[in-house]
């Protein structure tokens, strides 16, 4: 420029919604991509994992490999679950080289559709938007696993390990502490991720029941929902409501039907776990912004409840057995918010001795 000084052009700068990482990678959020940066939060996580140097780790969602690495100290050897291909150059280029290398296998895939190989532990950094479907997806895996520590979103993470009589108690904390001990480990701000989330976050270790409970998942599934329309409300009167008492009825017809022509076989059983079944209770994750212990709600569908207990197109035969089955294990006063998985059990159980089935 004539007169003055030249001014060298700065670069256009390229705006995200991410945040950059090691090698230039752009962290997406809308894909869940939240990096641990915290040296010392993934020290912590492997030490609480309980790695033994013969153990098979799977790691879901390795990002550029600060977790991997650690594992790799620890463990026989790591199998990396990793959708994003430009994360899986990075990590393969990170470790190529490396003593590390022979021990670590990276699959490019979605993990909700990817068959998992054997593994003793699994550690991860999860999207968060998969939390639900993946902790299923691993409960259903066989041979069971020893643990798995994983990085929740903290209100899921406190659903999870909810006790009966908590706010946060429901159908997820029920299905899960069916299948598994559940025990929360840390709590994680969002400052220890690149690019930071919305939401803080935890840390859960999940320990898998051995052996499995022996119900028939679909049953199990059927009954809690039903308990958990609204988990504040007595059993009983939910067990009064029109929906409920007409599907409980047609299955109950049905079921009778079938003895009677003789096409019963296998109708009782279903108590082995099958996969696909424990998968059916993936498909439960409450709206977390909904209250179920609304007093106004509450009183509106107890008017609702009134009404329709009168419905003349259910038996009054059927409907006092629906009501023997409650009292008979004291469970008309009880209310879903307070009961334990071994009160559940015990209910369907009673149900399913009185010929009435919820699948």
């Amino acid at each position: 420029m004539a007169g003055g000084k030249m001014q060298k052009k700065k670069p256009a700068r390229h705006h995200t919604q991410g945040g950059m990482g090691g090698g230039g990678i752009t962290f997406e959020k809308s894909k869940g991509q939240h990096i641990l940066r915290n040296p010392m939060l993934v020290e912590s996580i492997v030490q609480k994992s309980g790695i033994k140097p013969t153990d098979v780790v799977l790691e879901i969602g390795p990002g550029t490999g600060n977790l991997t690495k650690k594992l790799l100290e620890c463990a026989k050897s790591v199998v990396a679950v990793e959708l994003d291909p430009r994360m899986v150059l990075e990590l393969n280029r990170r470790f190529q080289g490396t003593p590390y290398a022979s021990r670590l296998k990276v699959i490019q895939g979605d993990v909700l559709k990817t068959e998992l190989p054997y593994f003793d532990i699994c550690v991860a950094n999860i999207p968060y938007q998969i939390s639900s479907p993946l902790t299923f997806k691993l409960l259903a895996h066989r041979p069971a696993f020893r643990c798995a520590v994983i990085m929740f979103q903290r209100e899921f993470a406190q659903r999870l390990v909810a006790s009966p009589g908590d706010n946060l108690y429901c159908r997820l904390s029920v299905n899960v502490q069916l299948l598994s001990r559940v025990s929360h480990l840390l709590k994680v701000g969002k400052n220890n991720f690149r690019p930071p989330p919305k939401v803080d976050s935890s840390v859960v270790r999940i320990e898998p029941r051995k052996p499995a409970p022996a119900v028939n998942f679909k049953e199990w599934d059927g009954l809690v929902r039903i308990c958990f329309i609204r988990k504040n409300k007595t059993l009983g009167s939910l067990f009064k409501q029109k929906g409920v008492l007409a599907l409980l009825e047609k299955n109950y017809k049905t079921l009778q039907a079938l003895r009677l022509s003789g096409n019963d076989e296998g109708m009782e059983e279903g108590n082995e776990v099958v996969p696909d079944d424990v998968n059916i209770l993936a498909d439960m994750v409450d709206d977390i912004s909904m209250m179920e212990d609304d007093v106004s709600k509450d009183n509106e569908d107890e008017e609702m409840d009134l009404d329709s207990s009168n419905n003349e197109s259910i038996g009054s035969n059927f409907k006092e057995k629906v009501m023997g089955v409650l009292n008979q294990g004291d469970f008309a006063e009880k209310r879903a918010a307070k009961l334990t998985q071994v009160e559940f059990l015990y209910l369907l159980s009673l149900f399913n001795k009185a010929g009435i089935h919820f699948s």
